[in-house]
């Protein structure tokens, strides 16, 4: 992996770090965090529905003993009641953990009364154990979750009362956005936060390198509705098909787009590792070390 691609870029605001994505399963493919990230690195930790929470806690206390701050999900609908919550969040709590990052899940249906990030938030069983930052999920180009007619809206009321939260609370709150392959739906998206006055860091989530019918796949999947023209454009052509895509161009927007005062909310960036968790770290960490 070359270095000197990224040399030309002027150094802005948000490139002063960023993040990374892994599951129990994966974590255990990695012989030592510390000899892939640098020291401190914000892990977030996926939970699916199938994910025993004793996995969840152990890969938390992992990255801490191996120097990195993990950053558990807790997706809403795959909780079983508010007893469970208190319960997680008190054995991260234990192990040391001090972020978290708040979603409602894929569940169509909850496994119990639980639907929202919101409902999770309400609770203060995070301020009773000592959380110090959590962030909630933003959909630039929408949650397929949600039914389309009310997509937009929905999304932006739920920020908006998280925004409002935040003004009650010690714990720090941010928005850490899904992947996106095209910046101007994410653009449009943080002018009408601005709009709304809601004034969360935002940290942009970008696909790690891999191959293009991989980043296809997951697109669909995950609801990456305008800005997937972009791939379908560079799949098109036989000689970048045959290439792994690598989100280079798309840091380089971002990074510039952090100058400006309009989007000044933006804080970093959040690398979904599609093609695999070592992939993304030599990549992100290559690019890290040209900004430090």
């Amino acid at each position: 992996m070359e270095i000197n691609r990224f040399k030309e870029v002027q150094i802005g605001l948000f490139n002063k770090k960023f993040s990374i994505e892994v599951m129990p399963k994966t974590a255990q493919k990695v012989t030592d965090f510390s000899e892939i990230l640098p020291s401190k690195t914000l892990v977030y930790i996926a939970h699916l529905e199938d994910t025993n929470i004793s996995d969840m806690k152990y890969t938390c206390k992992r990255l801490i003993d191996e120097d990195m701050i993990p950053m558990p999900h807790i997706p809403a609908r795959i909780l079983k009641s508010f007893s469970e919550l208190e319960e997680w969040v008190a054995q991260y709590a234990d192990v040391g953990v001090k972020r978290c990052l708040l979603l409602a899940g894929n569940n169509k249906t909850p496994k119990g009364s639980i639907n929202s990030s919101i409902q999770l938030l309400e609770t203060g069983f995070f301020e009773k154990y000592g959380f110090e930052y959590i962030n909630v999920a933003g959909h630039p180009e929408g949650n397929p979750d949600i039914d389309k007619s009310s997509n937009l809206n929905e999304t932006l009321n739920a920020l908006m009362i998280k925004n409002e939260y935040s003004k009650t609370t010690n714990i720090k709150i941010g928005i850490t956005t899904q992947f996106c392959f095209d910046l101007e739906p994410v653009k449009n998206w943080l002018i009408t936060l601005e709009d709304k006055n809601i004034n969360l860091p935002v940290n942009i989530g970008i696909a790690g390198p891999t191959k293009l019918q991989t980043l296809i796949k997951y697109a669909l999947i995950c609801g990456v509705g305008p800005s997937i023209s972009v791939i379908k454009k560079r799949a098109k052509d036989i000689t970048k098909l045959l290439l792994p895509f690598e989100p280079t161009d798309l840091i380089k927007e971002i990074n510039e787009i952090s100058f400006s005062a309009r989007f000044k909310n933006v804080s970093s960036v959040h690398f979904f590792p599609l093609g695999g968790i070592e992939a993304s770290a030599l990549f992100a960490q290559n690019f890290y070390k040209v900004l430090k």
